[in-house]
């Protein structure tokens, strides 16, 4: 029950925890939540990279209050893609190939 879901939002998390744009991530887990349901909403819905890039850009200038040059939302958009591409084909619902 929910465990796909749960994965899914687990690989997110543990991304954003990687990029971590706050400087936070070793300290607060859940300090990024926040983009997750969005983020997964338009993944999954077929945002491109530029949507997802605009996306963050817009979080951390908006919600964070940063800058979001030193960050490079866009190289982060660009790895999320790349990632939901191979969580989606693992995760997918029988679309065969």
């Amino acid at each position: 029950m929910g465990s796909e879901s749960d994965t899914t939002e687990d690989g997110l998390r543990h991304l954003l925890n990687e990029w971590d744009p706050i400087g936070v991530a070793d300290e607060v887990r859940d300090e990024y939540d926040c983009m997750l349901a969005p983020l997964l909403q338009r993944l999954r819905h077929g945002a491109g990279q530029a949507e997802i890039g605009g996306f963050l850009r817009h979080e951390l200038e908006e919600h964070f209050c940063l800058d979001p040059r030193p960050s490079k939302p866009e190289a982060m958009a660009a790895r999320l893609m790349s990632w939901w591409t191979t969580a989606d084909k693992t995760e997918g619902t029988g679309s065969a190939g």
